[in-house]
């Protein structure tokens, strides 16, 4: 009975271990994918567009920004965006009644980051002809991740400020300096660790001087190498370790050499 005893309370405490391991890595693993808390309070959006890099008007992510421009304005933004974000910009632009319109016109949308590198679109449609009845034209473009660090020689997206342009690429010379309304949006989604780098940078690409050179994300730079990444691999290494106690102690007694019963 003895031996009987000792292998339910082996059982039991085996039992223990593992929901001790699932209670503990579940935790880890639920703040790992918890959400950054939304900044609270929300400055009031820009209600104009810069002409050029240094004069690009600050905005920030989900704040639509409108402008009021002539057809053939570069307008600029710049918009801060930090490790860990993969942000979409999207544009729409209200073009002058049909009547008053000579041919159809292209538009584009462009993205900078904080070295003035060109950014690559990897998906959304960044160029577009409006038809000459068209009422509006719809832009979009989805960023890389944002990495905290990469070596010199690559594009890499960095933390920083991100300026976008908007602007015609083909219009009839007729049409130039027509009134055009813009209006623009930046939302972006945490990828955590995924894309996160052994380095970082020591400070975000940020302009030194002129407007935008306050710019910065609502709750502040990360600044740090921390990502959700070391959280899951704490909870893998403490799961790896719970259950290595948990095997050894159903094992134990396995390789035990079985009592010989006497007097027989």
């Amino acid at each position: 009975m003895s031996a009987v005893r000792r292998e339910r309370s082996a059982g039991s405490r085996v039992r223990r271990t593992l929901t001790a391991a699932l209670l503990v890595g579940g935790g880890l693993l639920g703040v790992a994918a918890s959400p950054s808390p939304s900044p609270s309070g929300s400055a009031q959006a820009p209600t104009e567009a810069g002409t050029a890099f240094r004069t690009a008007t600050p905005v920030q992510l989900d704040q639509e920004a409108t402008a009021e421009a002539s057809a053939g304005d570069y307008l600029y933004w710049v918009l801060p965006l930090d490790s860990g974000q993969r942000a979409t910009v999207k544009a729409s632009v209200t073009l002058p009644a049909a009547a008053g319109r000579h041919s159809a016109s292209t538009w584009q949308l462009d993205v900078y980051d904080g070295l003035r590198r060109r950014q690559p679109c990897t998906y959304g449609t960044q160029s577009a002809t409006a038809a000459k009845d068209a009422a509006t034209v719809d832009l979009s473009c989805t960023l890389r991740p944002v990495r905290s660090g990469a070596d010199q020689w690559a594009n890499d997206a960095l933390p920083g400020a991100y300026y976008i342009r908007l602007t015609v690429t083909d219009l009839a010379p007729e049409d130039l300096g027509q009134p055009v309304r813009a209006s623009l949006r930046a939302e972006a989604r945490d990828v955590g660790g995924a894309y996160a780098a052994d380095e970082a940078l020591e400070v975000p690409l940020v302009p030194a001087a002129g407007t935008a050179s306050g710019i910065a994300p609502a709750d502040g730079w990360s600044g740090t190498w921390w990502s959700d990444r070391w959280l899951w691999t704490a909870a893998g290494g403490v799961l790896a370790a719970l259950a290595g106690i948990g095997g050894y102690r159903l094992t134990r007694g396995a390789g035990r050499p079985g009592r010989v019963p006497t007097g027989v």
